[in-house]
């Protein structure tokens, strides 16, 4: 049987932190993820196509179209065809959404506060620098590969 390496150990805590990280402010306020990432979306955005929601989110046409419209029913969202091209929908939240929207951003920055607690700006430097590492390994395998030789 082969025992877990340092390397096996890091990206097994790292996967799992990502994973409870993306769900946890969500379950928090009590949203799902994506009805959290459309909201914050539109009002970083301002207007936008559900096409281009769909692109930036990694979501699926249908997926969009259902949050669109449930928050137009909400009354935090109106859709309209886009004038240019008329087989786009535009969102944008409407007034309420943008209070809606402004108070989950307060909420997440109060979240991810608490979360920080306890851990330096030095800390989170050093972690951030190894992320940069861990992307730059990510994209240039070959070369790491060699360096590592």
């Amino acid at each position: 049987m082969r025992h877990e390496t340092d390397e096996d150990r890091f990206f097994r805590e790292l996967g799992g932190i990502c994973t409870e990280l993306r769900q946890a402010f969500p379950r928090h306020v009590g949203m799902s993820p994506h009805r959290v990432q459309v909201l914050i979306r539109l009002r970083r955005e301002g207007e936008t196509s559900h096409s281009d929601l769909r692109r930036a989110l990694g979501l699926d046409g249908a997926t969009v179209t259902r949050l669109v419209k449930e928050f137009e029913a909400e009354g935090l969202a109106a859709r309209r065809l886009d004038p240019a091209d008329n087989r786009y929908t535009l969102a944008a939240l409407t007034p309420e959404g943008e209070r809606a929207a402004a108070e989950l951003e307060r909420a997440h920055q109060a979240y991810q506060e608490r979360l920080l607690a306890g851990v330096t700006s030095r800390e989170r430097e050093g972690f951030l620098e190894i992320l940069r590492r861990l992307r730059t390994n990510m994209t240039t395998p070959e070369q790491t590969a060699q360096e590592t030789r």
